[in-house]
């Protein structure tokens, strides 16, 4: 069976998402895997024009992107305005989805579930199709009419749809899938000595790549005067600028507090293995990855709208906690590193929020579905040859 999944680049989680799907595919099972961008493939303004919208209002605005996200999960404002301009588009990629001749098809992203939903509604598509939500949250731009399956982050988030009318048959709290090593347990404790750390010193992970640097650099500065023994990974992604700003801060600073700066890493899993505490801006992504790792997780400075959801869904299952904005961060991080009892029942909650066969599980599905699809063209087939 060939399978594609589509994503698209607004924001890292629909990607990493689709990537731990295929990597599975490709390395568990014998069917054939092919990621497309369906943005990319409908066409660079389309996918410049929404990528760069979501990354401008995630930074920049985000009251308003938190406004825009609560307003268009109202049934009367949204039920018919992403139909319509996914319908305008789905026919610029039938092109791609005829080019490759999937057997099914996954969706990371709301858009390119929409389209295919409206070419299967025309007759243009005739395979299942399933449609994968990246957060702990519901908005109305997942759901469309021609979706086979909706595979959720959580049991939470079933009620949520049956409400809005999907029919609780179709839908599979499996977990967002994650890469494999981050399930994969690791010597906590080597990884410590490799770094030049101490095991048994609390060890806090900072992934601050989507902080403003000015910000981000005063909760550091306010952190390092709390006096509490620790030691910390900070992990600036791709943005140069807040690389800079903390290498001159760690030049400067009069600190006995053990400190790794890494830019960008494809070993995420290996330092939150290593760490008691994240610190984070809760997307889906990154909360499932930490989830997978049993990494308790403190959050903050969440986009209003789906980052909130997150958030609040870690905060209601004595996974994370959420700072606000004018709490005092330090006071808050020092007395959950030494309050140990409260960051081991965390961890513990972590662990028994297990979502490593989430992937395993989705290709059964396929599977299950592509056999029913198969059946269903065999029955037609035989009536229209009988008659």
């Amino acid at each position: 069976m060939k399978i594609m999944i589509l994503t698209a680049a607004t924001g890292g989680g629909h990607i990493r998402a689709a990537s731990a799907i295929d990597e599975y595919i490709r390395n568990h099972t014998e069917h054939e895997a092919v990621t497309v961008d369906a943005l990319k493939s409908v066409g660079w303004l389309l996918d410049k024009t929404v990528c760069d919208s979501y990354l401008f209002m995630a930074r920049k605005a985000p009251s308003l992107f938190g406004m825009l996200y609560k307003s268009t999960n109202k049934t009367n404002t949204f039920s018919g305005l992403v139909p319509k301009l996914s319908s305008a588009f789905s026919h610029m990629l039938l092109e791609t989805i005829n080019k490759h001749q999937p057997d099914a098809i996954i969706s990371t992203h709301p858009f390119a579930a929409e389209m295919v939903s409206s070419l299967k509604d025309m007759g243009d598509v005739s395979v299942p199709l399933i449609c994968l939500i990246t957060d702990y949250g519901l908005h109305r731009a997942w759901v469309a009419p021609d979706v086979d399956g909706y595979v959720v982050a959580s049991e939470n988030m079933v009620d949520e749809l049956v409400s809005i009318g999907v029919e609780k048959a179709k839908i599979h709290p499996f977990g967002i899938p994650v890469h494999g090593v981050f399930f994969r347990q690791s010597d906590k404790n080597k990884i410590l000595k490799e770094m030049g750390f101490q095991p048994g010193v609390p060890t806090i992970l900072l992934m601050a790549g989507s902080f403003g640097v000015t910000h981000i650099i005063k909760l550091y500065k306010d952190l390092m005067g709390a006096g509490v023994p620790m030691q910390l990974i900070i992990i600036t992604g791709n943005n140069q600028k807040l690389y800079d700003a903390f290498e001159k801060e760690l030049a400067e600073a009069k600190t006995d507090i053990p400190t790794q700066l890494l830019f960008f890493t494809k070993e995420v899993d290996k330092y939150m293995h290593a760490a008691d505490l994240l610190i984070t801006k809760p997307g889906g992504l990154t909360v499932s990855e930490a989830l997978a790792c049993n990494l308790p997780m403190a959050v903050f400075d969440a986009i209003p709208g789906q980052e909130e959801d997150n958030a609040r869904f870690l905060g209601v299952h004595g996974m994370g906690i959420q700072i606000g904005k004018n709490a005092n961060f330090a006071e808050i991080i020092s007395e959950l590193i030494t309050g140990k009892e409260r960051l081991k029942r965390m961890r513990e909650n972590c662990e028994g929020f297990d979502t490593s066969n989430s992937v395993h599980n989705i290709i059964e599905l396929i599977e299950s579905l592509d056999t029913e699809y198969e059946s269903v063209k065999t029955a037609i087939g035989a009536q229209e040859a009988s008659s």
